[in-house]
């Protein structure tokens, strides 16, 4: 025997330990004046002493953690003022193994890491434990646990049809009893057959004691007469690791010496705010390439995405037998498996005398016992994936009230037992996988990250935190510039770009969606896109506002599909049904999706994103599924120019390669050029190189105090320090740090403002005026440019308003809102069509932007485009015509370049008039 080995677990002192444990242990409890007033007169043993504390704190007050827990599972009396209790029948017995080290740090450090190391059967041996302490105890008639007083009282344990079964079957199984003892006194000299201990109480355990090899002892299938304790249990055990704080009763009352909220985290690298997790408060999810083969059986914490859910089904955990010979009832324990062999003989002496050889159980589903299961899909954070690998996914089965709280495009920490699974347990699967196994995770605990915003992330602050936290929000909101205090918060560490930070705000605040009372629905989304040369940091502007949106999707033209986009056909591996996996747009709904090089998509697939854009919902018809998806996502593209840099001689759907029916979608589309200038060079470099230096922004200058909002590991960005970045100036700027802003952005949501009467005319003349003025001549019309104003700009006004007054915490929206937002608006036009003003460049080429080609030149740029990137000179007429309609051209301008560059014999048409050809003359 290795002397270096682990000395094997000795499971009977284990179970007296824990059982120790949950008598003894007591917590910290936050004590009134009037429980100082009874621990002074009052001497009841149960009532314990106040902890000392120092002067000016909270009166803190040791009591019982379990044994009142217990009284109420036992009494059956559920919790009506607990979140995710409140009037249910279930009660959760949570195991933290923080307070088992806090209880002994000998024993209970011990018994911890055996848990930790063997979860599955450790988990067994608590409900074990706490069945005992059940059955010892007896039912209160009328008492209520746990305190005493006139409010204790209350009536006796209420009995339901379970009760009622067990106690039928516990009455039969005794007469059964009575009668082989007869029997065997009589010298019938028959063993019993049922099992070892041959009982029928709660307290035995013989049910779940297996003879199958295939199986661990604790788990077994084997079929008994006996009630097993699963079947009666009204609780769910889960077992939580270390540094890991319970938030059901009786922790939900314990007092911490940090924020009891599950997403209390360490300091930042700014030094001002709870950025990621620490190891003195809480344990840090792991990624999923980071579990290994040696984590098979531990307890372990890992963090993702949910990508896909089921849906919620009954699960059978006991199934119980009738037999139809000798009439007593039979229950096989499932443990947890996803298929099982139903029992086929009866096991009763009886049956086994009588020698029948047919099949004389049957499965009743009244007397079995059946549970809510679900199984999510987690896949790894886009920032867990190194670069060139594919993201791994892992099943994660969610039973009792764990299921229904993670919904895909949540991010999500999970506490779970890490189990490998066979394919298949029979049938043809499990002859073609042969010994291949998958892994799964049975959780334990389910923590969600990024919620949406109307579901605020600070109800587990104290009330101290909660005022330092209003406080900071209104000296925000009552200073001189709250837009450009939020604002300049995005991507602080990128240069420059105020006008599109302010964009990308009133983005993430969005306007207030309309519901009419005919049906139809007004989006209050706002989509942006940005256009413009490399290096710019459009991406990394991307990745920031889904970092900090609650459910941001960041994704890549050229590597998602349509149906990776809106919606996928699949196949459910538990039932065999077809079933709808949502893509990126659903994922990300009530949030935004960033899209990135939205100019190298497919055409095929960029019509899906149409739909989504306007109408927000996805449409799906296949596989003989109709259905209907939300997809009520703002949408924030980057593109590049087609031509590597963008010309300023053709027109903003030549340059993008985009339709003007997309085009039009969008609220706002800025184009950012990489021009040179002295001036903003040098405020670029030296910005550039005081971030390297400082490893981020002035640490003095944020805002936000520690201990303010709880904050996800993934707010920890990783900012662009691309030296191409441009615009703005060098001046330090008190900052808002991600959570604040998060916060801020919550709460402003929460408005609906309204434009007034004396508003409604104001904003009617300003769009009338500026649509008069982008086409003094209609030129810009014809040849198709998308910088004319048109009615979808007039919602774009008003959604942008809208968004404006709900920074200010205003239902109304102020005229100041609509100049704002019309300012945006014209910024985003001029820097379209005067790009070059304010860059160093020539300020009137703008005026020249179409007199070098006209319509023929830029539709024969097209066809020879399309040639160049087909390498091929012969082009089908057809395909020719849906490009250029594409474009915005008519057939008749089609017929007339064709016709002109044949007069020059550039182009040839075929006899049939089907296909041309390019000659060698068509570089010239």
């Amino acid at each position: 025997m290795d002397p270096n080995a682990a000395p094997l677990p000795n499971y009977q002192d284990d179970e007296a330990t824990f059982a120790l444990f949950l008598r003894e242990h007591t917590i910290l409890k936050a004590a009134s004046a009037d429980d100082a007033l009874l621990d002074d007169d009052d001497d009841d043993d149960d009532d314990l002493l106040l902890e000392p504390t120092a002067e000016g704190k909270t009166l803190l007050r040791r009591v019982p953690c379990y044994p009142p827990h217990l009284r109420r599972i036992r009494d059956r009396m559920p919790y009506h003022d607990v979140d995710g209790l409140d009037g249910k029948r279930i009660f959760i017995i949570e195991v933290p193994l923080s307070e088992l080290v806090a209880w002994d740090a000998v024993r209970g450090s011990e018994l911890a890491r055996s848990a930790m190391g063997n979860a599955t059967r450790y988990h067994e041996l608590f409900c074990g434990v706490v069945d005992s302490i059940l059955d010892g105890m007896t039912p209160s008639m009328g008492r209520r646990g746990g305190g005493g007083g006139a409010s204790s009282w209350a009536a006796a344990p209420a009995r339901d049809s379970i009760d009622v079964l067990s106690e039928q079957r516990r009455a039969q199984q005794e007469a059964r009893r009575e009668e082989r003892e007869a029997a065997r006194s009589a010298g019938g000299g028959l063993d019993d057959v049922n099992g070892p201990l041959g009982g029928g109480g709660l307290e035995n355990d013989a049910a779940v004691s297996g003879g199958n090899n295939d199986v661990p002892p604790w788990g077994g299938t084997s079929a008994t007469e006996d009630l097993p304790p699963l079947l009666m249990r009204r609780y769910e055990l889960r077992i939580l690791p270390i540094r890991r704080p319970g938030s059901f009763p009786p922790f939900h009352v314990q007092h911490r010496d940090v924020p009891s909220s599950p997403y209390y985290t360490s300091s930042s690298s700014f030094g001002s705010k709870l950025d990621g997790p620490s190891s003195q408060s809480e344990v840090e999810g792991r990624s999923l390439r980071q579990v290994r083969s040696r984590a098979l059986g531990h307890l372990v914490t890992i963090k993702g995405m949910i990508v896909r859910a089921s849906d919620v089904k009954p699960a059978c955990t006991v199934a119980t037998y009738t037999c139809d010979a000798c009439g007593c009832e039979i229950y096989q324990v499932v443990s947890n498996k996803r298929e099982f062999l139903p029992q086929r003989l009866c096991p009763s002496g009886e049956c086994r005398r009588q020698s029948k050889n047919g099949d004389t159980l049957h499965l009743q589903t009244r007397g079995s016992k059946f549970v809510k299961f679900q199984e999510l899909k987690l896949q790894e954070l886009p920032s867990q994936v190194p670069m060139g690998h594919v993201p791994r996914s892992m099943s994660v089965h969610c039973r009792g009230e764990l299921t229904r709280l993670a919904c895909p495009g949540d991010v999500v920490t999970i506490d779970g037992v890490f189990l490998p699974q066979r394919v298949a347990e029979a049938g043809y699967r499990a002859m073609k996988a042969g010994l291949v196994a998958t892994s799964f995770l049975e959780a334990q605990n389910i923590i969600v990250h990024k919620k949406s915003y109307d579901e605020s992330g600070n109800s587990h602050l104290s009330d101290e935190e909660r005022a330092r936290l209003d406080a900071q929000i209104a000296d925000i909101a009552h200073g001189d510039d709250p837009v450009g205090t939020l604002s300049s918060s995005i991507a602080p560490e990128i240069f420059g770009h105020e006008d599109i930070k302010r964009a990308l705000l009133l983005q993430l605040v969005g306007g207030c969606t309309r519901k009419l009372p005919d049906g139809m629905r007004i989006r209050g989304d706002i989509n942006i896109c940005l256009m413009g040369d490399p290096g710019v940091a459009k991406s990394q502007l991307l990745k920031h506002v889904a970092s900090i949106a609650p459910r941001g999707v960041y994704t890549t033209g050229k590597g998602s599909s349509g149906v990776g986009l809106t919606a996928a056909i699949t196949k459910d591996v538990t039932t065999g049904e077809l079933a709808l996996e949502g893509g990126a747009l659903v994922l990300a709904d009530r949030g935004i999706c960033a899209i990135d090089e939205f100019d190298k998509m497919d055409e095929n697939d960029r019509t899906a994103i149409h739909e989504v854009m306007e109408q927000q919902t996805v449409s799906v018809a296949k596989a003989g599924i109709v259905a209907t998806l939300n997809a009520r996502a703002a949408v924030l593209a980057a593109a590049n120019p087609l031509y590597g840099r963008y010309n300023r001689r053709k027109s903003l759907s030549e340059n993008v390669n985009l339709p003007n029916s997309l085009l039009s979608r969008f609220d706002l589309m800025f184009l950012i050029l990489d021009v040179a200038d002295v001036d903003r060079d040098m405020a670029l470099a030296r910005h550039v190189t005081f971030v390297h230096q400082n490893e981020g922004t002035d640490a003095k200058n944020v805002r936000g105090d520690v201990d303010t909002v709880p904050m996800d590991d993934d707010d920890e960005d990783e900012f662009g320090l691309d030296k191409d970045k441009e615009d703005g100036n060098d001046q330090p700027t008190t900052l808002v740090t991600s959570g604040l802003l998060r916060e801020y952005i919550s709460r402003a949501r929460k408005h609906q403002p309204v434009v007034p009467t004396d508003v409604a005319p104001y904003i009617v003349e300003a769009y009338v005026s500026l649509r008069s003025q982008g086409t003094p001549t209609g030129k810009q019309i014809k040849n198709g440019d998308q910088t004319v104003m048109t009615a979808r700009q007039l919602l774009s006004i008003l959604r942008l308003s809208q968004a404006l007054a709900r920074l200010r915490f205003s239902d109304y929206v102020a005229r100041e809102d609509v100049d704002e937002a019309i300012r945006l608006t014209h910024m985003s036009k001029s820097s379209l069509t005067d790009s070059d003003q304010g860059f160093g460049g020539d300020q009137g080429s703008s005026k020249r932007k179409w007199g070098g080609e006209d319509v023929t030149s830029r539709i024969f740029n097209i066809i020879r485009d399309y040639s160049t990137s087909s390498r091929s000179t012969r082009i089908e007429l057809k395909l020719v015509e849906a490009m250029v309609l594409r474009k915005g051209f008519t057939n008749q301008q089609l017929k007339q370049c064709l016709e002109e560059y044949q007069s020059l014999d550039i182009i040839q048409m075929n006899s049939t008039g089907t296909h041309l050809d390019l000659l060698s003359g068509e570089a010239q």
